[in-house]
């Protein structure tokens, strides 16, 4: 597994599929290629033997024939690209080892070697090499000197059409790549999209089949998974009317109660029972998803607005810093997380700043501060489910559902926004809120 960790290999499946047809159909065309050029050199270096042993025996003879005065103005004529003629011993040497001199040396051997005694020999040197000697009839040395030559020369052009040849291929390659890959892009868009609004865009049911029977099991999940969050908001609706009238019924029997004392106990446990009711089905709704629809607001505005509500009733609530910009957002939504979040700071740090401040990357941060007990580092995101509520670091007496933070986190999603906590130093907690950068001066 070290040997292949410098390998990276990439991450995305578009990638990977398209590196593998690529690499497969260059392998094969590379190894067709190969295939062909040897095959070619094969049969060229065939004819060539056969047509360099018929012209070196008409040459041969024909040298011989001429006077010994008119040889030498023969040989230019008579020379070829891979021999020539040479009037002389020529130079000695080693016997031929090399295969394809071998196969030349035989080729002239079977054709003039029956007419004319011969001799062949290797000349030392870089490049292939070997010489014939022989002698005419008159006793005249005649050494043909040769430079085997395996095949045709390449032509210039094809480089340049196996170039083509690759672009074209890895073309074709993306685009088959792509055509395969582009369903699970959609069904990935699709699958992400589908938030608690349950909105998410439905799938074209065409194309092959396999993705045609994909795209309809995902629709198909789509619409049980609408049918049964509605289900679920009937029934805790229904949950939340039915327990109404008993509860109320409650409360007017205690209220005729002559024990003041169990009747107040009574009293807050009846509240407190209409508070987690009421609490549950709004916690429920935010998970089905809101319908309110997104427009453009002024954060200052709002958070000012805000923030005078609480001071107007007289809660320690100070806001800090402004934003300049419009945001495109679900202003009850963000209102309600923020409302959730100072409450939470009010009830356990008897006061809150709320800050406002842009993010080097455009994004919006909107906290909330207090100075109360904080949260253990390891309950941080423990306290975002619902009904957990941390009575080792919070005060008991301070009521509540356990359903707060749950909302604030399910509104956020809503908003495609981010809510985390992080304690402060010299102690507190800071609720951030992250908003995306939708935003416009």
């Amino acid at each position: 597994m070290k040997a292949w960790s410098w390998l990276h290999w990439p991450r995305t499946l578009f990638a990977r599929l398209a590196l593998i047809l690529f690499v497969s159909l260059a392998l094969a065309q590379t190894l067709s290629f190969w295939l062909t050029m040897t095959e070619r050199d094969q049969s060229m270096t065939n004819v060539m033997m056969g047509y360099v042993g018929r012209e070196v025996t008409s040459s041969v003879a024909l040298l011989d024939h001429l006077p010994a005065s008119e040889r030498a103005q023969w040989l230019p004529r008579l020379a070829r690209r891979s021999y020539e003629f040479t009037l002389g011993p020529g130079v000695t040497g080693g016997p031929v080892d090399a295969q394809l001199s071998t196969r030349f040396a035989q080729s002239i051997e079977n054709s003039i070697g029956t007419h004319y005694p011969l001799t062949v020999n290797a000349v030392p040197g870089d490049r292939e090499r070997l010489q014939v000697h022989l002698k005419l009839t008159d006793g005249t040395p005649l050494t043909i000197d040769m430079r085997p030559m395996q095949g045709a020369p390449l032509s210039g052009w094809l480089p340049f059409v196996l170039i083509v040849q690759l672009a074209v291929l890895a073309a074709c390659c993306w685009l088959a790549v792509r055509l395969a890959t582009r369903p699970l892009h959609q069904l990935a868009l699709a699958a992400d999209t589908l938030g608690p609004d349950l909105k998410a865009s439905r799938l074209p049911e065409d194309g092959p089949s396999e993705v045609s029977r994909a795209a309809r099991a995902f629709n198909a999940m789509q619409d049980r998974i609408a049918t049964y969050m509605t289900e679920r908001m009937q029934i805790l609706a229904a949950i939340s009317h039915d327990l109404q009238t008993p509860i109320t019924r409650m409360r007017l029997r205690v209220d005729v109660m002559d024990d003041d004392e169990q009747g107040a106990k009574l009293r807050q446990d009846l509240q407190e029972m209409e508070s987690l009711v009421k609490e549950g089905v709004t916690y429920a709704r935010t998970l089905h998803g809101g319908t309110e629809v997104p427009v453009r607001v002024d954060p200052d505005a709002l958070l000012d607005s805000l923030v005078c509500d609480y001071v107007d009733a007289g809660q320690p609530v100070s806001l800090q810093g402004q934003l300049g910009v419009s945001l495109v957002t679900r202003p009850q939504a963000l209102r309600r997380i923020l409302g959730n979040l100072v409450d939470n700071a009010l009830k356990y740090g008897d006061s809150a700043e709320v800050t406002a401040s842009t993010l080097d990357d455009g994004r919006t941060l909107i906290a909330v501060l207090d100075r109360g007990p904080g949260i253990p580092a390891e309950s941080l995101e423990a306290v975002f489910e619902p009904f957990v509520r941390l009575e080792e670091s919070r005060n008991r007496d301070t009521g509540g559902t356990g359903l707060g933070l749950a909302i604030a986190r399910q509104l956020a999603i809503a908003l495609d926004a981010t809510l985390t906590l992080h304690n402060r130093p010299g102690g507190g907690l800071e609720a951030r809120l992250t908003l995306g950068n939708r935003r416009q001066r």
